[in-house]
């Protein structure tokens, strides 16, 4: 891995990640669709079928091997630093850990209208506004580099990066 995107759900940690990666000619996994790939199933029907637990377990299996066995740029999911073992493992690693700080009204405004985060619903705005402020203080730690991503648009998220983490390509890690 070249980078690590970290952040709270709709800080844009997928879209920034795939830019990131095609501006350095590299590879770029979400560590949400290698768990889903891996499972046979969604992150949803994990949760369903076998709980948070089996999927927290998981989550943690596929970063460990990500981490080891994959390049270019890594975007996890908003809740992967939160368990203590996942944040070990960021906090240990040689790669940059980047954050993509926002703002909780951005994370509102953002999630508003996506119907395809069964959290939003189940939580309501009080319940994520909340979550979000349990979990800022845990990215921040794990962080390396921070970019507050609010009044910026994705590419400029990604200048943003390049200018901060001097992230470069390298052919090993090419697509």
């Amino acid at each position: 891995m070249r980078a690590i995107l970290v952040g709270f759900m709709g800080s844009g940690k997928t879209t920034v990640g795939e830019l990131l990666a095609q501006r350095l000619h590299l590879t770029h996994r979400d560590l949400d669709d290698v768990i889903v790939e891996r499972a046979g199933k969604t992150i949803q029907q994990i949760f369903d079928d076998e709980g948070e637990t089996a999927f927290r377990q998981l989550e943690h299996d596929v970063l460990a091997d990500t981490l080891v066995n994959s390049k270019g740029i890594l975007s996890t999911g908003g809740g992967t630093p939160i368990q203590t073992a996942n944040y070990e493992l960021l906090r240990k690693s040689d790669v940059p850990v980047i954050l993509l700080n926002v703002k909780p009204e951005t994370v509102l405004s953002r999630l508003s209208d996506d119907g395809q985060r069964p959290l939003v619903k189940e939580l309501g705005v009080d319940g994520l506004l909340g979550l979000k402020q349990k979990r800022d203080a845990r990215y921040h730690e794990v962080s390396d580099v921070e970019i507050d991503t609010d009044d910026l648009t994705p590419a400029e998220v990604v200048d943003a990066i390049l200018a901060s983490a001097h992230l470069t390509s390298d052919s090993h890690d090419a697509v």
